[in-house]
Protein backbone atom coordinates (compact mmCIF):
# COMPACT_ATOMS: atom_id res chain seq x y z
CA UNK A 1 0.00 0.00 0.00
CA UNK A 2 1.38 3.41 -1.00
CA UNK A 3 0.83 6.03 1.68
CA UNK A 4 0.04 9.46 0.21
CA UNK A 5 -0.11 12.92 1.80
CA UNK A 6 -1.95 15.70 -0.03
CA UNK A 7 -0.74 19.30 0.34
CA UNK A 8 -2.64 22.15 -1.31
CA UNK A 9 -4.02 25.44 -0.04
CA UNK A 10 -7.40 24.78 -1.71
CA UNK A 11 -9.66 22.38 0.18
CA UNK A 12 -11.58 21.42 -2.94
CA UNK A 13 -8.37 20.40 -4.72
CA UNK A 14 -7.25 18.33 -1.70
CA UNK A 15 -10.65 16.59 -1.65
CA UNK A 16 -10.38 15.81 -5.35
CA UNK A 17 -6.89 14.32 -5.00
CA UNK A 18 -8.08 12.30 -2.00
CA UNK A 19 -11.00 10.86 -3.98
CA UNK A 20 -8.73 9.94 -6.89
CA UNK A 21 -6.23 8.21 -4.60
CA UNK A 22 -8.73 6.39 -2.45
CA UNK A 23 -10.45 4.93 -5.53
CA UNK A 24 -7.29 2.84 -6.02
CA UNK A 25 -6.67 -0.41 -4.12
CA UNK A 26 -2.96 0.28 -3.64
CA UNK A 27 -3.16 3.94 -2.48
CA UNK A 28 -4.26 5.41 0.83
CA UNK A 29 -4.29 9.05 1.90
CA UNK A 30 -2.69 9.38 5.33
CA UNK A 31 -3.28 13.09 5.75
CA UNK A 32 -3.74 16.55 4.27
CA UNK A 33 -2.13 19.93 4.79
CA UNK A 34 -2.94 23.43 3.54
CA UNK A 35 0.63 24.80 3.32
CA UNK A 36 4.25 23.74 3.28
CA UNK A 37 4.80 24.29 7.00
CA UNK A 38 1.92 21.98 7.85
CA UNK A 39 3.23 19.51 5.26
CA UNK A 40 6.50 19.13 7.15
CA UNK A 41 4.60 18.39 10.37
CA UNK A 42 2.30 15.98 8.51
CA UNK A 43 5.24 14.01 7.12
CA UNK A 44 6.77 13.76 10.60
CA UNK A 45 3.51 12.43 11.99
CA UNK A 46 2.02 10.30 9.18
CA UNK A 47 5.17 9.03 7.39
CA UNK A 48 3.80 8.97 3.81
CA UNK A 49 5.66 7.38 0.92
CA UNK A 50 4.61 10.12 -1.50
CA UNK A 51 3.59 13.74 -0.95
CA UNK A 52 1.41 15.43 -3.57
CA UNK A 53 2.52 19.04 -3.15
CA UNK A 54 1.15 22.23 -4.67
CA UNK A 55 4.01 24.51 -5.66
CA UNK A 56 2.36 27.86 -4.85
CA UNK A 57 0.83 28.22 -1.41
CA UNK A 58 0.69 31.02 1.15
CA UNK A 59 3.22 30.81 3.96
CA UNK A 60 5.75 28.10 3.21
CA UNK A 61 5.51 27.30 -0.50
CA UNK A 62 5.90 23.88 -2.08
CA UNK A 63 9.51 24.34 -3.19
CA UNK A 64 10.69 25.34 0.29
CA UNK A 65 8.75 22.50 1.91
CA UNK A 66 10.13 20.05 -0.67
CA UNK A 67 13.70 21.13 0.07
CA UNK A 68 13.12 20.61 3.80
CA UNK A 69 11.50 17.20 3.27
CA UNK A 70 14.25 16.08 0.87
CA UNK A 71 16.90 16.92 3.46
CA UNK A 72 15.08 15.56 6.52
CA UNK A 73 13.27 12.60 4.91
CA UNK A 74 15.02 11.54 1.70
CA UNK A 75 12.92 8.37 1.61
CA UNK A 76 9.75 10.43 1.06
CA UNK A 77 9.06 11.20 -2.58
CA UNK A 78 7.56 14.58 -3.48
CA UNK A 79 5.39 14.91 -6.57
CA UNK A 80 4.90 18.61 -7.31
CA UNK A 81 1.61 19.74 -8.84
CA UNK A 82 0.74 23.13 -10.26
CA UNK A 83 -1.48 24.99 -12.66
CA UNK A 84 1.52 27.08 -13.71
CA UNK A 85 3.58 25.58 -16.54
CA UNK A 86 6.65 27.73 -15.87
CA UNK A 87 10.24 26.54 -16.24
CA UNK A 88 11.39 28.42 -13.13
CA UNK A 89 8.96 26.38 -11.02
CA UNK A 90 10.13 23.13 -12.58
CA UNK A 91 13.82 23.90 -12.04
CA UNK A 92 13.19 25.12 -8.50
CA UNK A 93 11.23 22.00 -7.62
CA UNK A 94 13.83 19.66 -9.09
CA UNK A 95 16.67 21.47 -7.31
CA UNK A 96 14.68 21.14 -4.09
CA UNK A 97 14.56 17.37 -4.56
CA UNK A 98 11.16 16.73 -6.13
CA UNK A 99 10.79 13.31 -7.73
CA UNK A 100 8.22 14.52 -10.20
CA UNK A 101 6.38 17.50 -11.59
CA UNK A 102 2.88 17.44 -13.08
CA UNK A 103 0.31 19.98 -14.11
CA UNK A 104 -3.03 19.93 -12.32
CA UNK A 105 -4.84 19.29 -15.60
CA UNK A 106 -3.24 15.82 -15.70
CA UNK A 107 -5.92 13.13 -16.13
CA UNK A 108 -6.65 11.13 -12.93
CA UNK A 109 -5.27 7.86 -14.32
CA UNK A 110 -1.95 9.57 -15.13
CA UNK A 111 -1.78 11.12 -11.66
CA UNK A 112 -2.29 7.69 -10.10
CA UNK A 113 0.42 6.18 -12.30
CA UNK A 114 2.75 9.08 -11.46
CA UNK A 115 2.28 8.37 -7.75
CA UNK A 116 3.24 4.74 -8.35
CA UNK A 117 6.26 5.75 -10.45
CA UNK A 118 7.73 8.10 -7.84
CA UNK A 119 6.89 5.65 -5.03
CA UNK A 120 9.15 3.11 -6.81
CA UNK A 121 11.95 5.66 -6.67
CA UNK A 122 11.77 6.77 -10.29
CA UNK A 123 11.32 10.32 -11.54
CA UNK A 124 8.60 11.72 -13.72
CA UNK A 125 7.87 14.99 -15.52
CA UNK A 126 4.83 16.12 -17.46
CA UNK A 127 5.45 15.45 -21.18
CA UNK A 128 5.34 19.15 -22.11
CA UNK A 129 7.97 19.89 -19.46
CA UNK A 130 10.17 17.01 -20.59
CA UNK A 131 10.07 18.30 -24.17
CA UNK A 132 11.07 21.82 -23.11
CA UNK A 133 13.90 20.57 -20.89
CA UNK A 134 15.29 18.50 -23.77
CA UNK A 135 15.08 21.49 -26.12
CA UNK A 136 16.85 23.68 -23.56
CA UNK A 137 19.54 21.03 -23.05
CA UNK A 138 20.18 20.73 -26.77
CA UNK A 139 20.08 24.48 -27.49
CA UNK A 140 22.47 25.25 -24.65
CA UNK A 141 24.99 22.80 -26.09
CA UNK A 142 25.03 20.87 -22.83
CA UNK A 143 25.26 17.65 -24.82
CA UNK A 144 28.67 18.76 -26.17
CA UNK A 145 30.50 18.64 -22.88
CA UNK A 146 33.58 16.52 -22.74
CA UNK A 147 32.69 13.11 -21.38
CA UNK A 148 36.28 12.20 -20.49
CA UNK A 149 38.42 14.55 -18.40
CA UNK A 150 41.52 15.91 -20.16
CA UNK A 151 43.93 14.05 -17.87
CA UNK A 152 42.43 10.72 -19.01
CA UNK A 153 42.53 11.42 -22.75
CA UNK A 154 45.27 9.43 -24.44
CA UNK A 155 46.97 10.30 -27.71
CA UNK A 156 46.56 7.01 -29.55
CA UNK A 157 47.58 6.31 -33.14
CA UNK A 158 44.43 6.56 -35.28
CA UNK A 159 45.69 3.74 -37.55
CA UNK A 160 45.73 1.45 -34.52
CA UNK A 161 42.13 2.39 -33.74
CA UNK A 162 41.16 1.72 -37.35
CA UNK A 163 42.78 -1.71 -37.03
CA UNK A 164 40.71 -2.38 -33.88
CA UNK A 165 37.57 -1.39 -35.74
CA UNK A 166 38.55 -3.70 -38.64
CA UNK A 167 39.16 -6.63 -36.30
CA UNK A 168 35.78 -6.03 -34.69
CA UNK A 169 34.13 -5.87 -38.12
CA UNK A 170 35.48 -9.27 -39.16
CA UNK A 171 33.96 -10.73 -36.00
CA UNK A 172 36.95 -12.62 -34.68
CA UNK A 173 38.17 -14.07 -37.99
CA UNK A 174 41.81 -13.67 -39.01
CA UNK A 175 42.52 -10.89 -41.46
CA UNK A 176 45.48 -9.00 -42.94
CA UNK A 177 46.91 -8.38 -39.46
CA UNK A 178 48.21 -11.91 -39.18
CA UNK A 179 47.54 -14.92 -36.96
CA UNK A 180 47.05 -13.09 -33.66
CA UNK A 181 45.45 -9.71 -34.38
CA UNK A 182 44.41 -9.04 -30.79
CA UNK A 183 47.97 -9.46 -29.51
CA UNK A 184 49.38 -7.25 -32.26
CA UNK A 185 46.78 -4.54 -31.63
CA UNK A 186 47.41 -4.50 -27.89
CA UNK A 187 51.15 -4.26 -28.48
CA UNK A 188 50.65 -1.44 -31.00
CA UNK A 189 48.30 0.48 -28.70
CA UNK A 190 50.61 0.00 -25.73
CA UNK A 191 53.52 1.38 -27.76
CA UNK A 192 51.46 4.54 -28.42
CA UNK A 193 50.92 5.11 -24.70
Amino acid sequence: MIRVAVVDDQALVRAGFRMICEAEDDLTVVGEAADGGDAVELVERARPDVVLMDIRMPGVDGVEACAHLSAAHPEVRVLMLTTFDLDDYVVGALKAGASGFLLKDTPPEQLVEAIRVVARGDALLAPSITRRLIETFVQAGLGKRQLVPDHLVLDVDEDALDDVAHVLEVDGERDDLGPAPAVLLVERLAADL
